[in-house]
């Protein structure tokens, strides 16, 4: 198998198995799915973290206004009274007034809270620290956990508007966001390494041989950006320990030159009074007290 390390820029992301004979535009679209699946889960998991905290997102046109401006307006959330956790809620007020502040439980918070870990931590970035590969099933078991724990708090459901819903039915709206800016569409994306673009029409083996015992890192990125920045001949891990050595070897000189000075006092040549004590017969002379 080919161990590819995928990044976007210099940022690691995960790591994904494959062999030498996969078209790239299937590999494109694994990577891609994955990439993406990864936003999704990370955006999931944030609402939820507002969820536990605060309840249910209000509709649009209720989002910032007052409780006194809502009913001079005549306003009602329609799914307020549907939508209730389970074992009832506790106030919590929402600042920015977003969400209605009906929050769950302390019990149904932890649940909440637990799960949302949980996922993070089975497509976290750290997986690639500990060599371990992330697949799109890896990536639908978050997504299943998550759904499962909203529907244990909430067993009515959320409301159609609600960004958690929406995500999971596929119906976010994150155009002209940053969380939208970060998503990759499968025609658009690219994946480059070693400088060069994986074309598209060809094999991965075309670009880097029929070894599969191989470990490359690839980057993705939208089409049009230009190539990447390619990766550093030496990694920051490999220049710490070579700053490491070579201080050390500043070090070791710095002593030996010390001690070829003190060998440099103490040597007979360099005796000013030595010439003078050998006329005299007295060279060499020990002695020591009774």
């Amino acid at each position: 198998m080919v161990r590819l390390h995928v990044k976007r820029g210099d940022e690691s992301q995960f790591l994904f198995d494959t062999t030498v004979t996969t078209p790239v535009d299937e590999l494109v679209k694994q990577i891609t799915d994955i990439y993406n699946g990864r936003l999704k889960v990370d955006r999931i998991c944030s609402e939820i973290g507002e969820l536990a905290e605060h309840g249910i997102t209000l509709p649009p046109n209720m989002q910032g206004l007052t409780d006194e401006q809502i009913t001079d307006l005549k306003l009602k959330d329609e799914w307020e009274d549907k939508c209730v956790p389970s074992g009832g809620s506790v106030f919590e007020k929402d600042d920015i007034g977003r969400r209605n502040g009906q929050a769950p439980n302390e019990n149904m918070k932890q649940v909440l809270k637990k799960t949302v870990e949980e996922a993070k931590a089975l497509i976290s970035k750290k997986q690639a620290e500990a060599n371990v590969c992330v697949t799109m099933e890896m990536v639908k078991d978050a997504l299943d956990q998550l759904r499962g724990a909203v529907m244990i708090v909430y067993p009515m459901g959320l409301p159609p508007h609600d960004p958690i819903r929406m995500e999971f039915e596929n119906k976010e709206e994150i155009s002209g966001s940053h969380a939208g800016q970060l998503v990759i569409e499968e025609p658009e994306a690219q994946l480059w390494w070693a400088g060069k673009e994986l074309l598209r029409k060809q094999k991965l083996s075309d670009f880097v041989g029929k070894n599969e015992k191989t470990k490359l890192i690839v980057k993705i990125q939208k089409r049009g950006q230009g190539a990447p920045a390619r990766e550093p001949v030496v990694s920051e891990e490999e220049q710490k320990k070579m700053m490491l050595y070579y201080h050390r070897r500043q070090e070791e000189l710095k002593k030996l030159e010390e001690d070829d000075e003190i060998s440099y006092m103490n040597a007979d040549w360099s005796d000013s009074h030595a010439l003078k004590r050998q006329f005299q017969g007295v060279k060499d002379i020990k002695w020591r007290p009774r």
